[in-house]
C-alpha cells in the first residue's frame, strides 16, 4: 500500500497505464547501411502518422474540431518534403544513424523558426519539436504515450499530469489516476475533480513503484494506493464502491433544493470550470452559478492564441447555457505551472510569484484587449461578472479596470451592444491585498477569495511541492483572520464575497466560512450537493457566535476540533 493525498473522491479499481515521458536519449554509432537507416525512419513516420490521425480523430470527437486542428498541423510537418528530405539526405551523405539526421535538422528547423520575427512561424518551432519527439520514440522503439488513445479501462500513472494531459482522458475508460507530486490544489487534482475520477496525488514513488498492467486500487476517500490487492481487500473495496454510489444517490435528491441553512439564511452554491463543456456538469449538479470560469484553457493545448471570435463563441455558450444565472470569468491566468509552449515566457526561478496573470497581462495589452472584447460582446447573453487574478496593488486593479472600460467604449463606437450591468472584481490570493481589503472594497465590485494561492502565498509553502504540503493548512488562523477581514470589508461597503478556491468545497471548511460571513461558495461541481446537505443541516446564527474564539485560536488542530465538536 502506497500512501498519497486524496485529491478526488470514489474508488477505483482497474490495472495501471503508465503515463511517463519515455528516454529519448541513444549512443550514436557508425552505421553499415544507409538504405536500412532511411527504412526505419520511414517506418517510424508511418506509425507517427496513424498515431497522430487516431489522436486527431478522437479529439475531434470529444473536444470539437478546433482542437482537432493541432493534429493537422502535425501531420503536415510528418509530410513535409523540406522536413524530410534533408534528414534522408543527411543519412546518406554523412552515413548516421537516423536518430543522429533527425535531431540535427529537426534542432536547425526548430531554431530557425524560433528566431522568425513572424508570430505564426515562431509558433511552428513547437509543431516540429512535438512531431520529431514521437517519430525519435519509434526509431528507439520506447512507447510514446498518448492519454487521448486509451481504449481500456485503467487507472493513469505519472510523475505529474500537465492541464493538456488532464484534459486529453476519456472518462469512460480512465478510472482514476495516482502521481508521484502534486497537493490537492494542483491543476491535475482540480481537473480530476471536475471529470469526477478519483485520484491520488504526491505520493513521491508511484511511477517507480508500479509496473504497467499491474491491478490497482485507487481510494481517493482515504488516499491509499494498493498494488496487486488481494482476492478479500478487492471485495472489501467493492463493497466501498457500493456504498460511496449509494451515498451519491443521496446527495443527488438535493439537486434543485435552495442552498439554505436550517435557520432559513440563503447562500449561493456555484462551480469552477475550465470549458464550456464542463456547464453540463455544473446544471447536473445543481449548480446555482458560476464562481470561476478559467479561462486559460482556451489558451492551452493549442499552436496559437485563440482569435476574439473563438472566444466570443466560448463565453457565449456558457452565457447562454447558465440562462442569467450569474457566471464570474476570470481573465487570462498563465504562468505559475500553466505555461503556453506558442508564447516565449521567461525562465524563472519562482515562476508561482513572478510574470503571470494579470502582470502578464497588462505587459501584453493586445493579449488582454482581445479577451476584454469578447467577453464584453458576450456580456449581453447572460448574466456576465469579471474578475482580475493575481492582483496586488490598488494601482493594477485601476489599470485593469481602465482598459476594460477603454474597450467598452471602443465596441459602442462600432455599434456593438455591450451589458451594462457587468460586475468587474478581483480574485484575493495576495496577502497585500487582503491586509488593505478595506480600500479595495470601495473601488471593486465584489471579491472572490483564491485560496489555493492565498494559503502557499501566507504559508511561504509550495502547494505542488509534496514535502512541504503539511503546510497547506486551509483551517489555520491565519488563513482564517484574513478571510474574515476581506469579508468584512466588502460587507461594510455593501459589496459581496466568494470564494473559489478548493477551501469552498471543503466540509469542515464550510461550517466555518459560513459563520464568517461568506456569500457564495465555488467549487468542483461534485462536490455541490453533498455541500448543500451539509448546509442544511447548520444554523448561520449559531456559527456566527463561534467566529471570535475561532479567530483568536492558534493552530490548525485546535479550530478543527472545535468546529467538528460543535457540528457532529
Amino acid at each position: 500500500m502506497i500512501q498519497g493525498i486524496a485529491a478526488s473522491n470514489g474508488i477505483a479499481i482497474a490495472k495501471a497505464y503508465q503515463l511517463v515521458t519515455p528516454d529519448l536519449s541513444y549512443e550514436a554509432k557508425p552505421i553499415q547501411d544507409p538504405n536500412q537507416e532511411v527504412s526505419r525512419l520511414e517506418k517510424a513516420l508511418e506509425i507517427s502518422k496513424q498515431e497522430l490521425e487516431k489522436i486527431k480523430a478522437h479529439t475531434k470527437k470529444e473536444i470539437g474540431d478546433e482542437h482537432a486542428q493541432i493534429f493537422s498541423a502535425h501531420l503536415l510537418v510528418l509530410s513535409d518534403p523540406e522536413l524530410i528530405n534533408p534528414i534522408k539526405e543527411k543519412i546518406n551523405s554523412d552515413n548516421v544513424m537516423a536518430e543522429v539526421a533527425l535531431d540535427e535538422i529537426a534542432n536547425m528547423f526548430i531554431d530557425m523558426f524560433k528566431n522568425m520575427e513572424n508570430e505564426y512561424m515562431r509558433e511552428r518551432a513547437a509543431d516540429i519539436q512535438d512531431v520529431t519527439k514521437r517519430v525519435k520514440a519509434h526509431l528507439l522503439e520506447v512507447t510514446f504515450p498518448d492519454p487521448a488513445l486509451i481504449d481500456e479501462e485503467v487507472i493513469v500513472i505519472a510523475n505529474d499530469l500537465t492541464p493538456s494531459d488532464t484534459a486529453q482522458l476519456n472518462r469512460e475508460f480512465v478510472k482514476g489516476f495516482v502521481t508521484d507530486v502534486g497537493g490537492r490544489t494542483s491543476h491535475s487534482a482540480i481537473m480530476a475533480r471536475s471529470l469526477e475520477i478519483p485520484a491520488i496525488v504526491g505520493t513521491k514513488e508511484i511511477t517507480s513503484t508500479v509496473k504497467k498492467n499491474d491491478m490497482m486500487i485507487v481510494d481517493g476517500i482515504e488516499g491509499n494506493v494498493i498494488i496487486n490487492p488481494s482476492d478479500e481487500e478487492l471485495a472489501t473495496y467493492k463493497e466501498k464502491q457500493e456504498t460511496y454510489a449509494r451515498q451519491k444517490e443521496e446527495w443527488a435528491k438535493m439537486k434543485n433544493e435552495p442552498t439554505k441553512t436550517s435557520d432559513g439564511e440563503q447562500v449561493e452554491l456555484a462551480a469552477n470550470i475550465g470549458t464550456p463543456e464542463d456547464v453540463s456538469s455544473v446544471l447536473d449538479n445543481g449548480g446555482e452559478g458560476i464562481g470561476l470560469y478559467r479561462t486559460e484553457f482556451l489558451y492551452m493545448g493549442k499552436n496559437q492564441l485563440p482569435t476574439e471570435d473563438e472566444q466570443y463563441d466560448a463565453y457565449k455558450s456558457v452565457l447562454e447555457q447558465m440562462d442569467e444565472k450569474p457566471v464570474v470569468v476570470r481573465t487570462l491566468d498563465i504562468g505559475g505551472d500553466k505555461e503556453l509552449s506558442y508564447l516565449d515566457l521567461p525562465k524563472e526561478l519562482n515562476p508561482f510569484l513572478g510574470f503571470r496573470a494579470i502582470r502578464f497581462c497588462l505587459e501584453n495589452e493586445d493579449i488582454f484587449r482581445t479577451q476584454l472584447r469578447a467577453l464584453l460582446r458576450a456580456s449581453v447573453h447572460g448574466n456576465l461578472k469579471i474578475m482580475f487574478p493575481m492582483i496586488a496593488t490598488l494601482e493594477e486593479f485601476r489599470q485593469a479596470k481602465a482598459i476594460l472600460i477603454d474597450e467598452k467604449e471602443n465596441l459602442k463606437k462600432e455599434g456593438i451592444s455591450v451589458s451594462d450591468q457587468i460586475e468587474v472584481g478581483i480574485m484575493v490570493e495576495i496577502p497585500s491585498t487582503a491586509v488593505i481589503a478595506k480600500q479595495f472594497a470601495k473601488e471593486v465590485d465584489f471579491f472572490s477569495i483564491g485560496t489555493n494561492d492565498l494559503i502557499q502565498y501566507t504559508m511561504a509553502a509550495d502547494r505542488m511541492n509534496e514535502h512541504v504540503s503539511y503546510l497547506y493548512q486551509p483551517h489555520h488562523p491565519a488563513i482564517l483572520n484574513l478571510v474574515s477581514t476581506v469579508i468584512d470589508a466588502a460587507h461594510n461597503e455593501n459589496k459581496w464575497v466568494g470564494m473559489c478556491g478548493e477551501m469552498a468545497g471543503d466540509p469542515i471548511a464550510i461550517p466555518i466560512l459560513l459563520g464568517l460571513g461568506l456569500d457564495e461558495f465555488s467549487m468542483s461541481a461534485t462536490s455541490i450537493l453533498q455541500a448543500r446537505t451539509q448546509i442544511h443541516d447548520l444554523s448561520i446564527e449559531k456559527l456566527a457566535s463561534y467566529k471570535d474564539k475561532i479567530l483568536s485560536m492558534g493552530t490548525t488542530e485546535e479550530v478543527v476540533e472545535f468546529i467538528k465538536e460543535k457540528t457532529e
